[in-house]
């Protein structure tokens, strides 16, 4: 009985997981990871001491790629260090004004970093919009993990 609980558990937190990659007020990786762990925790399913700590890097290289990318967007979209450092800034920023801070913070502080580094507008949005770029690539990086932790939880099961 106690193993039912735990899948049912497991599928939701992965679920929720999921969601949390496009919902910005939900960590979705390390959900997703939590829901793995209790599918462990059965007798149905063992995964190696590997495999739970290999997954456990990539959930925190998926939630440091949050702050970084949108700052490699800014800088390989022609944005200076201020522009980099204002996204990543304004990405910390954001976290206060959930759910759209998620988003628009790195792109509104990647403009106004370049803007008070005296770049002018268009450098400024063309710098915002690469940081803006970058913050959805890193999404879709944190989909694809969710989306390879369910392949783990059906192989696993079946």
């Amino acid at each position: 009985m106690m193993d039912i609980v735990l899948i049912i558990l497991s599928a939701l937190c992965l679920l929720i997981g999921l969601g949390g990659c496009i919902l910005p007020a939900l960590p979705g990786t390390p959900i997703s990871y939590v829901g793995l762990l209790l599918l462990h925790f059965t007798d149905r399913v063992q995964f190696t001491t590997t495999e739970l700590l290999v997954w456990l890097g990539l959930v925190a290289v998926s939630q440091l790629i949050d702050y970084i990318i949108p700052m490699l967007g800014s800088k390989y979209s022609g944005g200076s260090k201020w522009g980099s450092w204002g996204s990543f800034w304004g990405g910390i920023a954001g976290l206060f004004f959930l759910p759209w801070g998620i988003v628009l913070g790195p792109f509104l502080g990647a403009v106004i970093g370049e803007l008070l580094g005296d770049k002018d507008l268009r450098q400024a949005l063309k710098s915002g919009i690469g940081s803006l770029l970058g913050f959805l690539f890193g999404t879709v990086l944190k989909v694809a993990l969710c989306i390879y932790f369910f392949v783990q939880f059906f192989t696993a099961i079946w």
